[in-house]
């Protein structure tokens, strides 16, 4: 993941493993820096990310709801999130293409995140 922007991110990802759903968080990416967030090949075709702008408020979201929480977590399941006590934010969908690594930069928000291979 990298951060294009001037402004302190917080990065959440949600996939699919072969347990079902799974969300995770918080990454903290400074600006202007890259983080490798997860180690390895990737395990899924697609990806969805929710992050925060911790410098000027605001966030990069999407319509696939799932289930995240204030503190650093991960999380099984996307079902009754408010229900099981946690939030609910909108994430959004990246395709990798089946590509073993993939590179999300994060642009200003009125500009559109450009995934990269």
């Amino acid at each position: 993941m990298c951060n294009q922007t001037a402004s302190k991110v917080g990065i959440a990802l949600g996939y699919r493993d072969p347990q079902g759903w799974v969300t995770e968080g918080w990454w903290d990416v400074a600006p202007k820096a890259c983080e490798t967030l997860l180690k390895g090949a990737l395990a899924a075709r697609f990806y969805y990310v929710f992050a925060v702008d911790y410098t000027r408020g605001g966030e990069w979201n999407g319509r696939s709801l799932m289930c995240t929480k204030d503190r650093e977590f991960t999380i099984r399941g996307v079902e009754d999130c408010l229900a099981r006590g946690l939030d609910r934010n909108g994430f959004y969908e990246v395709d990798t293409g089946e590509q073993k690594s993939w590179t999300i930069q994060l642009t200003d928000p009125n500009q559109p995140a450009a995934p990269t291979p």
